[in-house]
């Protein structure tokens, strides 16, 4: 196995709510009030449709807000990988990757393990560092191994998913891979948003069905791949394997496209700029900052004696 190389689910297509327009000359992200699959080819006008995508709809041209999907394993962080990422813009390649309390960053030296307070409390990532999932699930039952993959850096729908998947997981003992759902998509109105809609993705038991006719199905599904040999456990240590074979799971030429979807270019050269000094005071010697502080710290001295002394109350 190569070192180095995360392997990840293989994808055949991608799930999205909203796509990449081009306005004065930039390309710019656009929300949608509805899902989109899309095939892993682009063309001039954006990427092309999977056929799924047609055959979801009720109708042809209807709304497609809910999509009928299983997932691959029975473990939520393997279904749901989210994390707080910064990214390079002009390489693509991730730079830094936390969790809240560690993270992997790029440095001068090498990768290098670090505590990672967050963006919000963090010099380094603060104002280029977001959060960042990705949720992989099967749809339809032509690839039973073959994902499709739904990335996303809104609070919303990372926090709805997480809570999600670890509440079905805790409910139907760990068959969160045999669970009939839908990937659903809402929406809701906030002060932050001046009461437009903003539109999240959630997790729900299939259309038309009960939790409990769920769970059901569920420990039936599971007793039909045990007798079929499929070992559930085995291809879930296997992911995390694969997982952990990288130091970051996205390639270049996919993160690519999540930067294209994710930042859009109009304030991008501001935080360019800004990510550019972050990365430079990172790289500038311990030796260097150790001078420079010392150095204002002689002269917070030498003001202090050459000031007047301070009379007596």
């Amino acid at each position: 196995m190569i070192k180095g190389l995360a392997l990840t689910p293989p994808v055949i297509g991608r799930i999205a709510i909203g796509k990449v327009v081009e306005k004065a000359g930039k390309r710019l992200p656009e929300k949608d009030d509805e899902f989109t699959l899309t095939s892993q080819v682009q063309a001039r006008d954006g990427w092309i449709h999977h056929p799924l995508d047609e055959s979801l709809r009720k109708t042809p041209g209807a709304k497609l807000r809910a999509i009928p999907v299983r997932l691959l394993f029975d473990e939520v962080d393997l279904n749901l990988r989210a994390n707080y990422t910064l990214f390079d813009r002009s390489s693509g390649r991730p730079v830094c990757v936390g969790n809240g309390e560690t993270c992997k960053r790029v440095t001068s030296a090498g990768i290098q393990g670090l505590p990672c307070p967050t963006p919000h409390g963090c010099d380094f990532g603060q104002g280029v560092c977001k959060p960042y999932g990705r949720l992989t699930v099967r749809v339809g039952d032509e690839d039973e191994l073959g994902s499709f993959v739904f990335r996303t850096t809104g609070f919303n729908s990372i926090r709805t998913l997480a809570a999600r998947l670890t509440y079905y997981f805790a409910l139907s003992g760990g068959m969160l891979s045999c669970l009939p759902l839908d990937l659903r998509l809402r929406g809701k109105s906030t002060t932050q948003s001046h009461r437009a809609p903003i539109y999240y993705v959630d997790l729900t038991v299939r259309t038309g069905m009960t939790l409990a006719e769920a769970l059901a199905e569920a420990r039936a599904e599971r007793q039909r791949r045990r007798d079929a040999g499929f070992d559930q456990a085995a291809l879930d240590l296997a992911a995390r394997v694969g997982f952990a074979n990288g130091a970051f799971e996205e390639l270049e030429e996919d993160a690519a496209s999540v930067i294209d979807e994710f930042y859009p270019e109009t304030g991008r050269e501001d935080e360019r700029s800004a990510g550019a000094s972050q990365a430079e005071r990172a790289r500038k010697p311990l030796a260097d900052r150790l001078d420079a502080r010392l150095g204002d710290a002689r002269q917070r001295a030498a003001l202090a004696k050459s000031a007047p002394p301070a009379l007596p109350a």
